[in-house]
C-alpha cells in the first residue's frame, strides 16, 4: 500500500484558512496546515471545539464557512476517492456478518487491498468473520469498522475517536496499523481525547474561539503520542 493520490503523485493534504460555523456559532476560523506522506496529525480539544466538524470538512461531508481543502494537485473533487473516514458511529449493517460488511465496503469503495477475513484477523477478529454484527460487542464492532481501512486502499485516514470502546490490546493493534500505513506513505488525521500511539505526530489543539480570538494552531514541533 502506498500513499498515492488518484492523480498518481504522493498524497499531500493542504488546508488553507479554514473556518467552520454550526447553528450560527463560529466553531473555528483561520485554520491552516499541510501534511505530507507518512505524516500524522492528532486533533485535540474539548467537546464542541470542532474536532468532528474538521474531519467532516476534510471528508467532504460538510462545507466550510471559508477556506479551502486540497489533496495533491487534484483539488476538492477527488478528495473522497483518496480517503477513509471512520466516525463515532461504526456504520455497520447489524444483519450482515462481519465479513459481509467488509465485502460490501470493498465492493462500494473499490481498489481492493486484502480480503475481509485476513483484514479481520489483523484486528484479532478472524473468528467473527461469519458472525452477524448484531451479536458482537461494542469493541468488536469498532474493530470491524476499523478493518475497513485494510480491505480497500485509501492513502488518507480520517479517524474520529478511533479508540472508543477498544481495550488496551486492541488499541495496540490499531497503533500498529497506523504505523504501517504511515511507513508506506499514508497520512493519518485523528480526533482524540487520549494517546493513540502516533509516534512523532503533530498536534492541533482546537478551542472554540471568541470573536477576535487568535485561530487554533498546529504545533511546530512533533509531539510523541506513543
Amino acid at each position: 500500500m502506498s500513499g498515492r493520490a488518484s492523480g498518481g503523485g504522493l498524497l499531500r493534504l493542504s488546508v488553507e484558512d479554514l473556518a467552520c460555523r454550526r447553528s450560527g456559532r463560529r466553531v473555528f476560523a483561520g485554520l491552516s496546515f499541510a501534511l505530507g506522506p507518512g505524516e500524522a496529525l492528532a486533533v485535540t480539544g474539548r467537546n464542541g471545539a470542532g474536532k468532528s466538524s474538521l474531519l467532516a470538512i476534510l471528508a467532504g461531508r460538510l462545507r466550510p464557512d471559508a477556506g479551502r481543502v486540497a489533496v495533491a494537485d487534484v483539488g476538492e473533487a477527488a478528495l473522497p476517492e483518496c480517503l477513509h473516514a471512520v466516525g463515532h458511529r461504526d456504520g455497520l449493517k447489524a444483519a450482515l456478518t462481519a465479513g459481509e460488511n467488509l465485502a460490501f465496503a470493498q465492493a462500494l469503495l473499490g481498489v481492493p487491498r486484502i480480503a475481509p477475513r485476513p483484514a479481520l484477523e489483523r484486528l484479532g477478529l478472524g473468528h467473527a468473520h461469519d458472525l452477524p454484527v448484531a451479536y458482537l460487542s461494542a469493541g468488536q464492532r469498532r474493530r470491524v469498522a476499523l478493518a475497513r481501512l485494510l480491505v480497500c486502499h485509501r492513502p488518507l485516514w480520517l479517524l474520529d475517536e478511533p479508540t472508543a470502546a477498544l481495550d488496551t490490546a486492541s488499541q495496540g493493534l490499531l497503533a500498529g496499523l497506523m504505523a504501517e500505513h504511515r511507513a508506506a506513505g499514508g497520512l493519518v488525521v485523528a480526533a482524540t481525547h487520549q494517546a493513540l500511539g502516533l509516534e512523532d505526530a503533530r498536534t492541533l489543539a482546537l478551542a472554540a474561539p471568541e470573536p477576535g480570538a487568535a485561530p487554533s494552531s498546529v504545533d511546530a514541533d512533533p509531539e510523541d503520542w506513543a
